[in-house]
């Protein structure tokens, strides 16, 4: 890479990884983005409801065959047993309860080679937002928020709804009930459909051409051993979240495009899906700001049916729990597992430890923002500001040493069946296990101070 000059470095990445990647990219998702507009002008048309679901169910039947081949059946089998459950219980109150059990079964099913790994880990995003939507679908028809249970074809519209079944984000049952009605198409619709389009675009260009080269080229990672691997350790959590950010902008491109993602007040449409926001990940105020900001629907959803359920266990049961569910969810990779599991244990320990802080010096140093309204003395100030900052560098030293085990160039790592234990525990031997350590000094030094 030092032979080229500046110039040459440039075109040559433009040349051999900028335009392909982009030109790729769109090759990729142009026929789902060509489904979701032409259901979004079908719901248009006024059509009864049972059509309208009906062209829903078809439109995401043909994207998973299109993405997944006939290894689509394990998606619409989760979803055939998870409406199958939810009609037999159609007169108990744990609906809710059962979809979770009935999930958990079939994913765990799953995991343990029940299908091959490969083909298993090929569909777990699609799997995921099934089993999210049919669980949420369950505690919602429970708690009255859906009046009743929904007719097959309305189940099957929501769960394939071609703007979220591939890659998401998660909506609510009411959510595509609004969607199906088909707003106007305006100009602020339009808009926030480029806008996605365009973030999306950059993030994969960051994460496929920017952080593997241009991170490298202008800090060389050479020098003192110690700092190489926390340079590269970086390096790969860039990459990594531009990654995820990637994902994150391309649902709200496809869910938006089919006429989600909008909140109205009064007479005014508003097109306000955000599902991550990634200025509050690199430049965290706190680990629990990172996990909300990470995928905001997902987090939303991990509250109302997760936490909150296993609240009555105790905040910290609830916790692990979460994390526990989550990682379930995304594949039972040793790595997702364990990142995940110490996610639990770090917000933990930071809510607890900035709560006592908050406590002592009667300041606003939670981990989440105060509201204008708090009974804290100290609102601003050197102190807030200095504590905050602290917390907010503790988060980027925390983000770096989990993103580390997302290393592409590792000889332990399948694409499909994700790292072994073998590289996650290399990955986090060569930081010191650092961020575990930082962890439990700060778990000590809030038992002290209690």
């Amino acid at each position: 890479m030092a032979a080229f000059s500046r110039r040459e470095f440039y075109e040559q990445l433009v040349q051999g990884c900028v335009v392909p990647t982009a030109l790729q990219g769109l090759e990729q998702v142009w026929v789902l983005l060509l489904v979701c507009l032409g259901c979004r002008l079908l719901w248009r048309m006024g059509l009864p409801p049972a059509i309208k679901h009906l062209l829903t169910v078809a439109g995401g039947f043909f994207c998973l065959h299109h993405f997944f081949g006939l290894q689509m059946v394990w998606v619409v089998l989760l979803s055939l047993l998870c409406y199958l459950v939810l009609f037999l219980c159609r007169h108990s109150q744990q609906r809710g309860v059962l979809l979770s059990v009935t999930v958990l079964i079939y994913l765990l099913m799953g995991e343990m080679h029940m299908v091959d790994t490969v083909s298993w880990h090929k569909m777990r995003g699609a799997q995921m937002i099934v089993a999210m939507k049919a669980v949420s679908l369950g505690f919602d028809v429970d708690r009255g928020v859906v009046r009743s249970v929904p007719s097959p074809v309305e189940f099957m519209g929501y769960v394939y709804f071609v703007g979220t079944v591939i890659f998401g984000p998660w909506i609510s049952f009411s959510s595509y009930l609004q969607a199906v009605n088909g707003r106007k198409l305006t100009f602020s619709w339009l808009r926030r459909v480029g806008r996605s389009l365009v973030l999306c675009t950059l993030c994969l260009l960051a994460s496929t051409c920017v952080s593997p080269y241009l991170f490298p080229y202008f800090i060389p990672i050479y020098g003192d051993r110690l700092l190489r691997q926390w340079l590269r350790a970086y390096e790969n959590t860039s990459s990594f979240h531009f990654s995820n950010y990637f994902v994150g902008f391309l649902s709200e491109v496809t869910a938006v495009l089919s006429g989600a993602g909008f909140s109205e007040d009064k007479d005014h449409v508003h097109w306000d899906l955000s599902v991550s926001r990634p200025l509050n990940v690199e430049i965290p105020r706190s680990m629990v700001d990172v996990v909300t900001s990470w995928n905001l629907p997902m987090s939303r959803w991990m509250h109302t049916y997760v936490f909150k359920n296993a609240l009555k266990l105790g905040t910290f049961h609830a916790i692990i729990v979460t994390y526990a569910a989550s990682a379930l969810l995304h594949g039972l990779s040793f790595h997702l597992a364990a990142v995940l599991l110490s996610l639990g244990f770090i917000t933990y320990v930071e809510h607890v430890l900035r709560r006592r802080l908050a406590e002592i010096f009667s300041a606003c140093i939670l981990s989440k923002r105060c509201s204008p309204s708090c009974a804290h003395r100290s609102k601003g100030g050197l102190l807030v500001y200095l504590f905050n900052a602290l917390f907010g560098i503790l988060a980027v030293f925390q983000l770096t040493y989990l993103g580390s085990l997302f290393d592409t160039d590792s000889e332990d790592t399948s694409e499909e069946e994700g790292y072994g234990m073998a590289h996650t525990v290399a990955k986090w031997s060569e930081l010191g296990w650092a961020g575990h350590w930082l962890t439990f000094g700060c778990w000590v030094f809030y038992r002290l101070i209690g």
